[in-house]
């Protein structure tokens, strides 16, 4: 365990298992990493994420850098020489406001160029707003844009796949952008498209339709088109509501909510009754 300046922490080992892309060739690049932590006794919860740490030196003089990402797997059995995580990363850039010039994200160009055998260091696990209700009769609404659907992933392997009689209703809604049309919907990485011969279970991706369109746009059409039916989920007193990804992602949501509503303010109303229930939760991003 390793002591890092900044008040990042102490640090564990991890190596780099497998790195994959998950999406088609394109101007975007999604990959999905798995890593094992060099500590049979490092634990996490579904929902939780962990920091990556990057050595520096770093623009502006800090010697590291730090970028939290959700882990993307259920909770397994220790082995022997450690813990297995997955995560869900996006090769990241930014443009300068000042001189317009395009710069690599830090951590996700890190990590989408580590190859298996890397070794990295990690923090957390971290505290998270996302926890999994222990009643196998609730309802779980998950709404997502892009990577943000790496949760989701664990709470469907862990409902699904580590519990059993699981009755109450899953809706999972997510936008991405075109070309990730393959992104966790295949059996190979028995992921979303194994669970739909759950009775329980219904998933909904929307696909940006064209290059001038963003991924909430395409998740306001998939919600749009299911309104009535998430409407009368959200009103259901054993229902939890997850939304991960953009901060545009829940300004869609409400506006979709206070329409089915029939107005802002009878929205507004019930929202404060699942948050004051615990039962409304959000992990968004700028």
């Amino acid at each position: 365990m390793t002591d890092y300046p900044s008040g990042v922490g102490p640090t564990l080992p991890a190596v780099i298992k497998e790195s994959r892309r998950i999406n088609p060739e394109g101007p975007d690049e999604v990959r999905h990493i798995r890593l094992q932590v060099i500590d049979p006794g490092f634990r996490y919860l579904e929902g939780q994420s962990i920091g990556v740490v990057v050595p520096g030196p770093h623009p502006f003089g800090n010697p590291l850098h730090l970028r939290r990402y959700s882990i993307a797997n259920a909770r397994e059995l220790p082995l022997e020489e450690g813990v297995d995580l997955e995560l869900l990363v996006r090769r990241c850039f930014y443009i300068d406001e000042v001189s317009g010039e395009r710069y690599p994200g830090i951590a996700s160009n890190f990590l989408c160029d580590a190859r298996p055998g890397d070794r990295i260091q990690i923090t957390g696990p971290y505290a998270s707003p996302f926890k999994m209700p222990q009643d196998h009769r609730s309802n779980l609404l998950m709404i997502s844009t892009g990577t943000g659907v790496a949760p989701f992933r664990a709470f469907m392997q862990s409902i699904y796949e580590r519990r059993s009689g699981w009755s109450g209703q899953v809706r999972l809604f997510y936008g991405a952008r075109t070309g990730l049309e393959t992104l966790y919907r295949n059996d190979r990485d028995t992921d979303f498209a194994n669970y739909y011969d759950e009775k329980t279970f219904r998933a909904f991706q929307a696909l940006i339709p064209r290059r001038t369109t963003d991924e909430e746009a395409a998740l306001q059409r998939s919600l749009e088109d299911n309104a009535s039916e998430v409407w009368d989920l959200v009103q259901q007193p054993n229902t939890y509501v997850f939304l991960a990804g953009l901060e545009r992602t829940a300004v869609v949501l409400e506006r979709i909510l206070s329409q089915a509503a029939g107005s802002e303010s009878a929205w507004l109303r019930l929202k404060g009754r699942l948050l004051e229930d615990g039962r409304w939760s959000e992990l968004l991003y700028s």
